[in-house]
């Protein structure tokens, strides 16, 4: 399963979009508000369709109240 890092950027009027950084670290610009998960979860989706896996393949592993998060990505 590979781990993947990244920094999330609620409320932006940028996303969705992912942006790689040159060490592998993955900026993630969603639309939605940091509050109850809801960018957590749009950051699942996001991830989800970058990768071209369905959203039950990706969980939150670190960091549900950090902008800094780690996933897991299976598949």
């Amino acid at each position: 399963m590979p781990t993947v890092r990244a920094t999330i950027k609620p409320n932006s009027r940028k996303g969705p979009l992912v942006e790689t950084a040159e060490d592998g670290t993955l900026t993630l610009y969603v639309r939605a508000p940091a509050v109850e998960g809801k960018a957590n979860k749009a950051a699942i989706d996001l991830l989800a369709t970058h990768f071209g896996v369905p959203r039950s393949a990706i969980r939150l592993t670190a960091g549900a109240t950090s902008r800094f998060k780690r996933f897991e990505v299976d598949g």
